[in-house]
């Protein structure tokens, strides 16, 4: 179960480092384009990518993927033939 866990944590990891990363580049990308559609066009998808999108679901997806882990464990732990 540990395991799953580490993967569970590197998994995190990986995610919040491509909502930083792309929510640099949106806000730059932005900056740069100041007065065109695009800026609203960017701004709109660093909102999707940011609290309002991607990342609020975050924290529920990872209460849902551990409850789950240890309704399993309970479940199916006992069963194994180790």
């Amino acid at each position: 179960m540990f395991g799953e866990l580490t993967a569970l944590g590197w998994g995190l990891v990986v995610f919040a480092l491509i909502i930083g990363i792309g929510s640099i580049v949106l806000s730059e990308f932005g900056d740069s384009v100041t007065g065109t559609e695009a800026e609203n066009n960017t701004g709109y998808l660093l909102g999707q990518l940011g609290e309002e999108g991607l990342a609020g679901w975050t924290p529920a997806v990872i209460a849902i993927f551990v409850g789950l882990m240890f309704v399993g464990a309970m479940t199916f732990g006992k069963k194994r033939a180790y």
